[in-house]
């Protein structure tokens, strides 16, 4: 239930859209002039307001002006009998979400009241996740793959240009986006996450772009999409090579020229949206495979970033048990606890295929199920679902026992057969390779590889 405020002149208005509001649970305030609507705003928390144009004691615009000024965080609609295009792009730039002409239709009514105050419930809820900013949200970690990150965040953060996130589940891609959106000049209005994976294919585009009534089986009304929710703001497209080549073609349009259709509609929408993507999948295998456009991957992969898998940092596990030891006791109201360094050097070595979320999920397991103050190397190895001692080796040590361990033995020998080949000359190394210096350099860590001791 929201707290709707209606100022129109005309009683039979008024009676109108409160009897439609108040049927959709809203809580109605009521008035006649922009005097009532200054008294009603003085004792009342309002979320959305409804003010006609024409009033007897001042111009609705003049009212729109005054109340935006003192309540920003509140969303306003527009009504009026003499509407002209001048008054509604004017009121517009002015803040009003919308600007309906009398008598409005009730489902127009109603899905413009629903769309702006789905919009103002983002807009808190982004203002609330800006205040509320945990320290993983910074990325724990100081290692060399993690301090890069950080810079080329500050450094994307600072202009609008598109960003494009490859990393294996669990690396932490969303919270790269995350980190973005807070640190942009876009963090006062809407960040809107899109699971491409989780859409299914007849649906997206729906869930995107809109639809309007009627434009298929249980379209009952005109539905906003997450490009128009996030007018202005960042959207974030989560597994976007899932998104079906339709989808595709429609999105590179957007990029070309900021502005789409509703499903089942003809009127263009115009939108200011930055585009943060991301993928777990070989995007360039992707591509060859015509699973993913070419030319839409070049206009999203503008500032490329990769989310390194835990066993490429391993550096950062301690810093990482203890944020997450500390953070679960105090969530579950469970006195500190301590992990042994047999316990410690274990998870270190530990191949982590679930990356830090899997990480995450264990040390919150073992912070409730161990009752104990101390965890040692048993109670860690009771209670990981996935370990298998028959598997478990120190990293590119021991024997090749899974086809995981194969491909890194292979990808291992030769890197180094390379390196030789090369006189241990990196960048002519990377570019033999096909990978970038810095994904070598990490490689080389990963795997061990001292390039003064081949």
């Amino acid at each position: 239930m929201s707290n709707i405020l209606i100022i129109d002149d005309e009683i039979n208005i008024i009676n109108t859209l409160s009897s439609i509001l108040e049927d959709e649970g809203h809580k109605v305030y009521k008035g006649l002039k922009g005097a009532d609507a200054f008294e009603i705003l003085e004792n009342n928390d309002i979320d959305l307001a409804i003010l006609d144009i024409w009033l007897p004691d001042m111009d609705g615009i003049d009212l729109l002006g005054k109340i935006t000024d003192k309540n920003p965080d509140m969303a306003v609609i527009m009504v009026s009998g003499h509407g002209s295009i001048d008054t509604a792009v004017k009121s517009t730039k002015m803040g009003a979400y919308d600007f309906l002409i009398k008598p409005p239709p009730m489902e127009r009514v109603i899905t413009s009241v629903n769309n702006a105050l789905e919009q103002l419930r983002l807009k808190k809820e982004n203002i609330k996740l800006r205040k509320k900013t945990y320290a993983e949200d910074e990325m724990i970690g100081n290692s060399p793959a993690i301090i890069e990150i950080k810079n080329i965040i500050k450094t994307a953060a600072r202009t609008n240009a598109r960003v494009f996130i490859t990393g294996d589940s669990g690396t932490g891609k969303e919270l790269i986006a995350r980190a973005i959106y807070q640190m942009s000049n876009r963090s006062g209005d809407p960040f809107v996450k899109v699971n491409c994976a989780a859409i299914p294919d007849d649906l997206i585009e729906s869930e995107l772009f809109g639809h309007e009534m009627g434009a298929f089986t249980g379209a009952v009304s005109r539905r906003m999409g997450k490009f128009e929710i996030a007018n202005n703001g960042t959207i974030f497209l989560d597994e976007v090579c899932d998104m079906s080549l339709a989808v595709q073609a429609k999105v590179l349009r957007v990029l070309q020229e900021q502005q789409f259709e509703r499903v089942g509609g003809n009127e263009v929408i115009d939108v200011d949206v930055r585009i943060i993507s991301a993928t777990n999948i070989d995007i360039k295998r992707a591509i060859e495979d015509g699973k993913f456009r070419d030319d839409l991957y070049y206009r999203l992969n503008v500032i490329p970033i990769h989310a390194p898998s835990l066993s490429e940092r391993r550096d950062d596990i301690p810093l990482l048990l203890d944020y997450f030891m500390n953070k679960f006791s105090a969530e579950h109201g469970i006195g500190i606890k301590e992990i042994t360094e047999e316990g410690k050097e274990f998870l270190i070595k530990y191949s982590w295929p679930g990356n830090v979320r899997e990480l995450k999920n264990i040390v919150e397991r073992l912070i409730i199920m161990v009752p104990k103050n101390r965890i040692n190397l048993d109670d860690i190895k009771k209670y990981m679902e996935s370990f298998d001692e028959s598997e478990y080796k120190e990293p590119h040590k021991g024997p090749i026992s899974s086809l995981k361990n194969a491909r890194q033995h292979f990808e291992r020998d030769y890197i180094i057969k390379v390196l030789k080949m090369n006189n241990n000359n990196i960048p002519l190394t990377s570019k033999e390779l096909g990978i970038e210096r810095t994904n070598l350099y990490r490689k080389l860590k990963l795997y061990n590889i001292d390039i003064n001791n081949l």
